[in-house]
């Protein structure tokens, strides 16, 4: 019966859908990926599509998508159709490239996406919520036999420099003490955005400072590709007379499609440092530079984005609010721990073993008379048939224990002093007490 009423069910939902698309309209959506698994920095291609069983009235507006820890680029709408049991659907794709810059993995989120399109039979469109499922990329880290810090996927990248003095066919420059020459090295790749091009790594040199200038990036998109350029400057300052060779620079990029390491290399260049007799101008010139860095580096934070012990402020947010939750519970947990050990301290001041450890105490003073209140006390605390020293010596003690509390109790009750009272005896008894049952009945009656 089960059977039948599954097939049942599976006829209804296929007459159902039959007549949607005879008598109605059909719509749906779908995102589909180049690859579902890609490289840090390598681009995936995501389409997002949208078909109708009549046609759209109005074009499509996705608009930006945000995916986190990666940059999205969006390309071009393209008009496309699908054939379905003989019945021609016409759609819209549109174009997505995703570039993660993390190593983990991201999520093209689900969508809901607004479309007019008239009903069959009908001119006029309406508008329609058609819904995407999430799309999961799996993202690769940088394989361990390249360099992170100069990891840079592209399709192709040319490199360039330029100095401010130009360099004979040698690539030998003749400076005085306290010059400065700027070197530019721009950077054109293709198949990426201008986020993910390393930074120049710029080598240290003996009698020589660096003063960096501010970066420029842009990102040039037609509609079907992408490219970025990187161009940095670098001041150089010589300080001291001399041969200067500024060492060879290799910048490299993995081209994904081949599977395979390039490079492009900047050759050493020398440099002849001539003595300089105005000795101030080196003075100067470095006051100068400085100047000029602190305003650079000024303009770079006044661009960068407002953080907050390294943080968004959003995270931020996020982690105070987790942080006075936790402190809260913390709290509560403190306050119930300390009234535990409140209510477990005033349950100790009134138990027998607070009572045994003051008769302890004052078996060893010289105060006879309080030794005789700490032990009566400590004897109305147990649980006994007769509260007396006798009967918990006779029931729990050896035979010398009740030797010495007959004799306690003889000069007590004659007013003497007693100070016979032997504590391993009497911690021993309180032993057994405490393991009842292994003590049998004496038979002992109380005279």
């Amino acid at each position: 019966m089960q059977g039948i009423g599954k097939i049942w069910i599976a006829i209804l939902v296929v007459l159902s859908l039959s007549s949607l698309r005879v008598q109605g309209q059909t719509l749906w959506a779908d995102v589909t990926v180049d690859r579902s698994s890609t490289f840090l920095g390598q681009p995936v291609q995501v389409t997002v599509s949208v078909y109708t069983s009549t046609w759209f009235t109005k074009g499509l507006d996705v608009g930006n998508i945000n995916v986190n820890d990666a940059f999205t680029v969006y390309f071009r709408p393209v008009s496309v159709s699908k054939i379905e049991n003989g019945t021609t659907f016409p759609g819209v794709q549109q174009i997505y490239h995703v570039f993660p810059y993390t190593d983990k993995d991201i999520e093209f989120p689900a969508l809901d996406i607004e479309v007019e399109s008239p009903a069959v039979g009908e001119y006029r469109g309406k508008k329609h919520i058609v819904k995407t499922q999430p799309k999961n990329i799996k993202v690769k880290p940088v394989p361990s036999k390249f360099a992170e810090d100069e990891w840079l996927v592209a399709n192709g990248l040319s490199v360039t420099e330029r100095w401010s003095g130009n360099p004979d066919r040698n690539r030998e420059l003749k400076v005085k003490v306290g010059d400065v020459l700027e070197r530019t090295i721009s950077r054109l790749a293709a198949g990426t955005v201008s986020e993910l091009i390393p930074p120049v790594r710029w080598d240290s040199v003996s009698n020589v400072s660096l003063y960096p200038s501010r970066s420029q990036v842009e990102n040039n998109k037609t509609k079907t590709a992408i490219s970025a350029s990187r161009v940095e400057n670098m001041r150089y300052l010589f300080e001291k007379e001399g041969e200067v060779i500024l060492p060879e620079m290799v910048f490299t990029w993995y081209n994904p499609y081949r599977n395979q390491l390039y490079k492009r290399t900047l050759k050493e260049v020398k440099i002849q440092v001539e003595a300089n007799p105005d000795l101030g101008v080196l003075a100067s010139v470095r006051d100068s530079l400085a100047m000029i860095q602190e305003e650079i580096v000024s303009e770079e934070a006044e661009d960068k984005p407002l953080t907050i012990l390294g943080m968004s402020p959003e995270k931020f947010a996020g982690v105070v609010v987790i942080g006075i939750l936790v402190l809260i519970l913390l709290f509560k947990l403190i306050r119930k721990f300390v009234t535990f050990l409140k209510e477990r301290r005033v349950a100790y001041l009134i138990s027998e073993e607070f009572y045994f450890h003051e008769f302890k105490k004052s078996a060893h003073g010289k105060d006879k008379k309080a030794t005789a209140a700490k032990l009566y006390r400590w004897i109305d605390a147990m649980e006994l048939q007769e509260p007396s020293a006798a009967f918990f010596a006779e029931m729990y003690g050896t035979e010398s224990l009740r030797r010495q509390v007959s004799e306690m109790e003889t000069k007590w009750g004659n007013g003497n002093q007693f100070s016979g009272l032997v504590i391993k005896e009497w911690e021993f008894a309180r032993h057994n007490y405490l393991n009842r049952g292994v003590v049998v009945d004496s038979g002992w009656i109380n005279p």
